[in-house]
């Protein structure tokens, strides 16, 4: 489970979102904190409206000030700031994280637009494709303060056994956090089949409804055999089958169930622009708000 947790910073408010839920999972886990700070090349004066923070020293002390009031007594926290100038702030943070060995790593989204707008080219995307480690996104909030609870899981599943792996994390910090678990399979109609199954649907469209209510009544087999498998103790948890578009079911799942946060499994690939292909990721992550942990299920593919 997670024991080292890194929490990039930019100097802004909002990055400061990704904090209370850092802290929470440091005092759950009992996990240490990395805090650090990429000194960007050819930096903007100002980053999300706020002067971005370009001298070593001045962003050592903002770490530093940040570590004695967002965590509690008995978190043992380093602060790190990359002195040398980089181009490339997403790549350093990837290299960092081979450096440090996090478990974790915990990173704010900015902006106010759809996350997938927010992502493509950008460092939160790129560090989730790049790297090997898991990554926590959270949203921007105006209250940076606002403790963060980790109470209800849901944790979206696709039937592949590659992306069991994420199911295995969320169900470590489900025990550690006493949270309960939801495991949801969303059956696609024939309205939000894509391909050749589309095709197939306006084909053959009894054929095709058959095939998708047979499906549905698989995902729910598969679902009950992945809780048997890890339930631990009084562990809670519960399944669901929703048919429909996959991120939008999610996304209104999620909503519905005042789910704390969604566990994703997802593939890392060569090239930031591959990571979303045929992923419901940048779909969902424009319709919700809640934190998104991506888990990785295979090593990225090399260039």
């Amino acid at each position: 489970m997670f024991q080292h947790i890194l929490v990039p910073l930019d100097g802004s408010s909002l990055a400061e979102a990704a904090l209370p839920v850092a802290s929470t999972l440091a005092e759950k886990l009992g996990a240490s904190i990395i805090l650090i700070h990429v000194i960007e090349k050819n930096a903007p004066q100002e980053i999300h409206g706020e002067r971005h923070l370009t001298n070593p020293d001045e962003a050592l002390a903002y770490l530093d000030q940040l570590a004695g009031r967002s965590f509690p007594a008995g978190i043992h926290i380093d602060q790190h700031v990359h002195t040398a100038e980089v181009s490339n702030v997403a790549g350093s943070i990837v290299q960092h994280a081979g450096e440090f060995s996090p478990d974790l790593i915990v990173m704010c989204t900015h902006g106010s637009g759809g996350l997938r707008d927010l992502l493509v080219g950008n460092i939160a995307q790129q560090v989730i494709a790049r790297g090997t480690t898991p990554v926590l996104l959270i949203h921007p909030t105006s209250d940076t303060q606002r403790p963060f609870h980790c109470d209800k899981m849901l944790i979206p599943m696709d039937g592949k056994a590659g992306h069991e792996h994420g199911l295995d994390i969320a169900a470590g910090l489900a025990q550690a956090c006493s949270a309960e678990m939801t495991l949801l399979l969303v059956v696609p109609t024939r309205g939000t089949l894509g391909g050749h199954q589309a095709a197939t649907g306006m084909l053959l469209p009894g054929t095709m409804a058959a095939l998708l209510d047979m499906n549905e009544e698989a995902a729910q087999e598969y679902l009950a055999g992945q809780a048997l498998r890890v339930k631990k103790g009084s562990a809670t948890i519960s399944t669901a089958v929703s048919r429909g578009d996959p991120a939008a079911e999610i996304a209104g799942f999620a909503a519905s169930r005042h789910t704390d946060m969604i566990v994703l499994g997802t593939h890392g690939k060569s090239g930031t622009d591959a990571f979303w292909t045929g992923s419901v990721a940048p779909k969902l992550t424009g319709l919700t708000s809640i934190p998104l942990l991506f888990v990785p299920v295979s090593p990225p593919e090399k260039k």
